[in-house]
């Protein structure tokens, strides 16, 4: 049986650094739910076009400024449904409920308060997280201090989103750096995610993880309190951490880098297809750049991951 398939757009509107959300009315599918306006794409449209249209419609604003933000893949029985979300960042008008919907502009923060359909879950994370995913270098055979002021500095210039990694500290070493390194997060306002199995996460209080491939694979379930990433290669690790819930995923190596000269890198339009697999946010990981995050946006990513190009160094 073929399936039909519908694009559907939808917008996350944002003003400084708040984001418009409308109530669903309560006779409608889904009613009273919160949820990021948009509409069916028709025919004749580009995504844009209609996305441009249906805001207009719905909330009386004219589109000036929008980029991609995650597209998100739901097969049914009868029908295959494609979510093309964008992030719209300028707009002319004052946003209003022209259907008479409910409507609030609420802070990022705020948004886990609110219930959104379940298909939303990605939307809302795509909207919190940041374009950057920093990446600690080893910190093993670093001086602490050095290695804490340096991640102060990241979080000073902007990095709202970190990986403390390490594979070579003693176990009680990791835990006293990651308690001192959460706390400048904490402090920043940042989110810091332990690369750790879940037993260690537990071990060192961390409840933000970033799973290795292997410990993705080895998981049959992921607990719900738990903000969680994971590091895929394929199709098949995608499929799996899109299963588990996990929040967002890295795909690497795109390009060549020097941790890894022997490893094959997969290219700006493999890593475009497989992140069109994921119904999660992407990041794009391997030789990145800052001026990358624009090619990784384009080709469907949340942004970049990296360790260099966004860790802050005395030499930089």
């Amino acid at each position: 049986m073929t399936r039909k398939r519908i694009q559907v757009v939808a917008a996350v509107i944002e003003r400084n650094n708040n984001i418009f959300i409308a109530k669903r009315p309560d006779h409608l599918h889904q009613g009273g739910l919160w949820e990021f306006p948009g509409g069916k794409v028709e025919s004749n449209e580009t995504p844009i076009d209609a996305l441009k249209r249906e805001l207009f419609e719905e909330i009386d604003i004219t589109v000036i400024s929008a980029q991609p933000l995650i597209k998100i893949h739901h097969d049914y029985h009868d029908k295959s449904v494609c979510l093309d979300v964008w992030r719209v960042t300028e707009f002319f008008g004052e946003a209003i409920g022209k259907e008479n919907q409910e409507v609030r502009w609420i802070s990022k923060h705020e948004l886990n308060n609110f219930q959104f359909p379940a298909a939303n879950k990605s939307i809302v994370t795509a909207s919190i997280l940041p374009a950057h995913y920093l990446i600690t270098p080893e910190p093993a055979g670093m001086d602490e201090l050095l290695f804490l002021h340096q991640l102060e500095q990241s979080f000073q210039r902007g990095i709202r989103l970190a990986q403390l990694r390490s594979k070579k500290l003693p176990f009680n070493e990791l835990s006293r750096l990651y308690t001192k390194a959460k706390q400048l997060a904490d402090r920043y306002d940042a989110s810091l995610l332990l690369n750790a199995s879940l037993d260690d996460a537990e071990k060192h209080n961390a409840n933000q993880v970033h799973l290795s491939t292997a410990n993705l694979m080895s998981l049959d379930t992921i607990p719900a309190h738990l903000f969680t990433a994971a590091s895929c290669h394929n199709a098949y690790e995608i499929k799996k951490a899109c299963e588990l819930g996990v929040d967002f995923i890295v795909i690497a190596p795109v390009n060549k880098t020097q941790s890894h000269p022997d490893t094959k890198p997969m290219g700006w339009d493999e890593f475009e297809k497989l992140c069109n697999l994921a119904s999660i946010p992407v990041y794009a990981l391997g030789g990145m750049s800052k001026n990358d995050t624009k090619i990784a946006t384009n080709k469907g990513a949340q942004g970049i991951a990296a360790i260099s190009a966004l860790w802050w160094r005395i030499d930089f």
